[in-house]
């Protein structure tokens, strides 16, 4: 049975601000599963924690990212995780007609895919032909796909897999 479809609404202008940036869209995928604190996620990125810490507070403005309490860190420092609400998944396609934020999932996915052994990259490329309804079924079938993925539970147990879909005018 398939799970129900997420309402979506349109994304605000704080939020469209905090989705155009490759960084802060990584930083959303990496806090999905677990939590992770501010030097974690530079680390993870490969940036440096000031950095990091700015495009965090912007995620956690925009509502993406929520701080969870603060606890202890190896040598006693206090951390705080953060951790994705998945709001940005219910958002009415925030990238469709935003050069900036269309951008930036594609930067995200580069970044990430750069990381991936080409072995363990599944792709594949295809130009179909079809109308406007054809095109409107696609983008829905695809869409409910993912959205009964994405609402499943999660297992922290369970290795994670990224998806990146784009549909684009075939030449």
């Amino acid at each position: 049975m398939s799970a129900p479809k997420p309402d979506r609404r349109p994304a605000t202008a704080v939020e469209i601000a905090a989705l155009g940036s490759a960084v802060r869209l990584r930083i959303i995928r990496l806090t999905h599963q677990r939590p992770m604190t501010n030097k974690e996620i530079a680390n993870h990125l490969d940036r440096d924690p000031a950095t990091t810490l700015h495009h965090i507070r912007k995620l956690v403005d925009a509502g993406f990212l929520e701080a969870l309490p603060p606890r202890r860190g190896n040598r006693g420092a206090r951390e705080i995780p953060y951790r994705s609400t998945g709001r940005s998944w219910r958002l009415d396609n925030p990238g469709s007609g935003n050069r900036e934020v269309a951008e930036a999932v594609l930067q995200a996915y580069l970044a990430e895919v750069a990381k991936v052994d080409f072995t363990d990259l599944h792709q594949s490329r295809l130009v179909v032909q079809v109308d406007e309804a054809g095109r409107e079924e696609l983008n829905r079938r695809i869409a409910e796909v993912l959205d009964d993925f994405a609402s499943r539970p999660l297992d922290q147990g369970e290795p994670r897999t990224a998806v990146y879909v784009s549909l684009y005018p075939g030449e």
